[in-house]
Parts: C-alpha cells; sequence; structure tokens
C-alpha cells in the first residue's frame, strides 16, 4: 500500500513520511519519487534503518580524515546462527507478497554501507533456498520463494569491491559483522557495533572511541518536522536513496536467478 497511499497523499497536498521498505518493486518506487518530485513543495522520507546510527558519523569521519586511505573492499557478513528449521513458521520476511525482492536483513544493511562508502554500480549474487516450506497461521504447508542464503559481489561507484553475505540457516555462525578496507588502514566493526581500527605500521586493531556526543540517535519525525518547517533538509532517508535501495535488493534477486552481472541503476 505504500505507493497507493504515497501518491493519494501528494496529490491531495500532504506531506509524506513513509515507512522502510519503500515500496514492492523498483518500478514502485520510481512512480514514488516521480510523483514527489512533481510537488517539490511537499516533503517526501522514508524511515530510516536505525541498526548503525550509533557509528554512522565515526565511520564516515574515518574515511573522510583519509584514516583508511584509498578505499579497496568492504565486507558485510550478517549470519544467523540457527540450524535449518524446515516446516518452521511462515514469517513476513519469508512470504514474497509481504517482503518483496528483499532478503533477509540485507537492504537494512546495505542502506547503512551506502552512508559510510555510498552506492554499489554493479552486482552479481547467488542464492538458496534451504527451507523450502514454512507453516502459515492455520498450520498449512506453502511453498517458500525467498532464498535464506544470499553471497553477493558488488561493485561501488568509488572503485572499491563489496563483499556482503546473509543468511538465516547458519547454525553456530560468527554473526554480524563488518570490514573496511583501505591502502593505509582497515576498520572493523563487530556484532556489538563496536569500532576497531589499525593503520599501516600497526601490528593489531585497537577500539576507537566513540564518544555519545558524536552518535546520531534516533529523531526522524523531528527531522521530518523540521524539513515541513523549512528549518532542516532530510539526510535519513530521502525518496531517491529509498529508490536506490530497492533497485539494489532487485538487482540481487535479477543476478541470481539470470547468473548474470546487473547494472545500476535498472
Amino acid at each position: 500500500m505504500h505507493r497507493t497511499l504515497t501518491l493519494a497523499a501528494l496529490e491531495a497536498g500532504k506531506h509524506v513520511l513513509c515507512e522502510a521498505r519503500m515500496a514492492t518493486t523498483a518500478q514502485e518506487a520510481q512512480e514514488m519519487l516521480d510523483a514527489s518530485r512533481l510537488r517539490p513543495d511537499l516533503i517526501a522520507q522514508i524511515v530510516p534503518s536505525p541498526l548503525t546510527f550509533k557509528i554512522d558519523r565515526l565511520l564516515q569521519g574515518k574515511i573522510a580524515e583519509g584514516y583508511i586511505g584509498d578505499m579497496i573492499g568492504v565486507s558485510v557478513q550478517s549470519l544467523g546462527n540457527a540450524f535449518i528449521d524446515q516446516g518452521g513458521p511462515m514469517h513476513w520476511r519469508n512470504d514474497r507478497d509481504l517482503s518483496g525482492y528483499n532478503i533477509l536483513n540485507m537492504g537494512i544493511w546495505y542502506e547503512a554501507m551506502i552512508r559510510w562508502v555510498g552506492r554499489a554500480t554493479k552486482v552479481t549474487s547467488m542464492t538458496k533456498i534451504n527451507v523450502s516450506t514454512r507453516k502459515d497461521e492455520s498450520g498449512e504447508s506453502v511453498a517458500v520463494s525467498i532464498p535464506d542464503h544470499v553471497g553477493i559481489i558488488a561493485e561501488l561507484a568509488n572503485g572499491a569491491m563489496a563483499n556482503m553475505q546473509f543468511s538465516g540457516v547458519t547454525g553456530l555462525s560468527s554473526g554480524s559483522g563488518v570490514w573496511i578496507y583501505g591502502s593505509e588502514g582497515t576498520l572493523h566493526v563487530d556484532g556489538a557495533l563496536n569500532v576497531y581500527g589499525g593503520r599501516r605500521g600497526d601490528d593489531k586493531l585497537e577500539e576507537i572511541a566513540n564518544p555519545e556526543e558524536g552518535r546520531a540517535y534516533w529523531r526522524v519525525e523531528e527531522e521530518f518536522c523540521n524539513a515541513i518547517r523549512g528549518t532542516e533538509t532530510i539526510t535519513r532517508t530521502p525518496f531517491d536513496v529509498g529508490l536506490h535501495y530497492m533497485e539494489f535488493t532487485e538487482a540481487v534477486t535479477r543476478s541470481a536467478q539470470t547468473g548474470q552481472t546487473v547494472a545500476l541503476p535498472l
């Protein structure tokens, strides 16, 4: 309903704060963006992923100051630690009608990643459905068409390469983590969102202080209201970034289905 309600609201002269994900498909998201551009007097915002708010500014600052030098590669891993559960309960993330092209929490992490290192321009992926059936609310077995294990290689606009892995079936895994590699330094984010770094000449990574006063925090509604008042510009997340998020998630599925690299934008 996001596309339907957004188009109706904009036509009625209303500002829009839309929950993520933006829509079911990239085409629907494009129609929402086009409609918002016809009404530049109205604020159109997507609710952002808050997962990495507390480290976003720290990573952005370190990269901007040249801590890692020229960026070489980014690795994002988000793995569950449970083994395969055939016939388990159906979750909305397993339902294509409700979840669209997103897979697991892939979109959440990609949205965070582009805050630090920018957008992808090419996507190559492989996916697998290990749990092929689940039980709906009535206890009936239904087929699952959304993968529960995915690997992605992406080329970024800055020339670096990204490697992303997501899974809901990796028993006793190492969990979540991020690595950002550069010509002069490395940054690492552990599963608890602590940030570590090291530069050429160091023999190990050391934790980097992340003072609370420097962290971003949830103020989405405040930002939205301030933008309506004309005192602030939307940074998390404008419709054009929401569209890119949608194109990336759709490109992952297209690549997995065709075996081809998919260029962005679609």
